[in-house]
């Protein structure tokens, strides 16, 4: 079995890529922002929160109530067509007043589908607990379940949670102060010294010198105008620079849930000798039943018979050379006929001996 392995082989480790610089970072003050609500969806068929979902039905009669309905204490509706559910947004960075985004709709209790159901008025709350969104209409479900009186249930994906496209609408802006200071900062997405200088560097060629700073690996600070229409035409003219990213570092990552092995282009081995073999004992156990003669004074019982046998599977040694690549990596490991749960074995064990050169991180 080949092992399933990614990157590049073509690239050099040390060839440099030259990639805009809004690819490279992040504009401190332009950021997107999370909202969350709780809602209701009706006219669900039947499918809807049972009645040891006391929040839900508590929640029907304080809606009935802001409308008039008066409804005595303790009076429970035992409604199976409504169901509990978060609504959550994600808001574009700089959106404004009346514009619409996606909305996601998730069940809080036990319903068992919410499509066909319809999400009621729902008010979209930010961290700082201010309303900055609301959100109502039809809900879009993808999954779909159905069970059959004997206990029988299939389920398709899940259908208790959907989306509204264009669900929700903006009442108010998020405020941001990217119009407010003298400096922009620049955060690099992957943190990197010569990155860093070379974004520095890129930016006080074409607008003078002083305007950028190397603050550190991750940061740089540029110098803006503060008049709104300088900094947008500004900010223009910076996203059109194109600088050389620095080398990524050389890292080696492992899904151990799905087997999945991704190892990245840098990555190179010291001299070492590699051998991987497995050992198979595999147990059989058998009874029999002893039966006496006739006139035997005995007893009849069953026996047991164990049959142990071990199977080492014969592996060679493989030498790999100072400076190995990724694509001799890949040819010596599948050639051993590993697995992936065998290649992070093999990498691992490389790592303790100091002779892969490269960060190993488990997801």
């Amino acid at each position: 079995m080949a092992v399933a392995l990614w990157g590049a082989h073509s690239v050099s480790a040390s060839a440099s890529i030259a990639m805009p610089i809004m690819d490279l970072v992040d504009v401190q003050g332009i950021r997107g922002n999370q909202l969350v609500g709780y809602g209701l969806v009706v006219g669900l068929d039947g499918t809807g929160d049972r009645n040891q979902v006391k929040f839900t039905s508590q929640s029907v009669t304080n809606m009935l109530r802001q409308f008039g309905v008066q409804i005595s204490e303790g009076t429970d509706p035992k409604l199976k067509n409504v169901a509990s559910v978060s609504v959550t947004a994600f808001i574009d960075p700089m959106a404004g007043k009346g514009q619409t985004v996606n909305i996601v709709v998730s069940s809080l209790g036990d319903a068992k589908s919410l499509r066909g159901g319809t999400l009621l008025l729902t008010p979209l709350r930010g961290v700082d607990g201010e309303v900055y969104a609301v959100a109502q209409g039809n809900v879009i479900v993808g999954g779909a379940s159905a069970e059959g009186l004997s206990g029988s249930k299939v389920t398709i994906n899940t259908p208790t949670t959907g989306r509204i496209p264009n669900g929700a609408t903006l009442e108010r802006e998020i405020p941001t102060d990217f119009n407010q200071k003298p400096n922009i900062t620049l955060n690099l997405r992957t943190p990197s010294f010569t990155t860093a200088k070379n974004i520095a560097r890129a930016v006080n060629n074409t607008f003078g010198s002083g305007v950028a700073t190397a603050i550190n690996k991750a940061k740089v600070e540029v110098l803006a105008p503060m008049d709104t229409q300088q900094r947008v035409t500004f900010m223009s003219m910076l996203e059109e620079l194109v600088v050389e990213e620095g080398r990524r570092p050389a890292r080696v990552v492992f899904n151990s849930r799905t087997g999945t092995v991704v190892v990245g282009k840098n990555v190179t081995v010291s001299a070492a000798a590699v051998s991987h073999g497995s050992l198979t004992v595999t147990i059989r156990e058998m009874q029999s039943v002893s039966q006496p003669n006739a006139f035997a004074d005995g007893e009849t019982k069953v026996v047991n018979n164990s049959l142990v046998d071990i199977n080492q599977d014969e592996a060679p040694m493989y030498i790999w050379p100072e400076g190995t690549e990724l694509s001799t990596i890949v040819d010596a490991v599948n050639s051993l006929g590993a697995t992936p749960d065998d290649l992070m074995s093999i990498l691992q064990a490389l790592h303790e001996a100091g002779a892969l050169n490269a960060e190993l991180v488990v997801i």
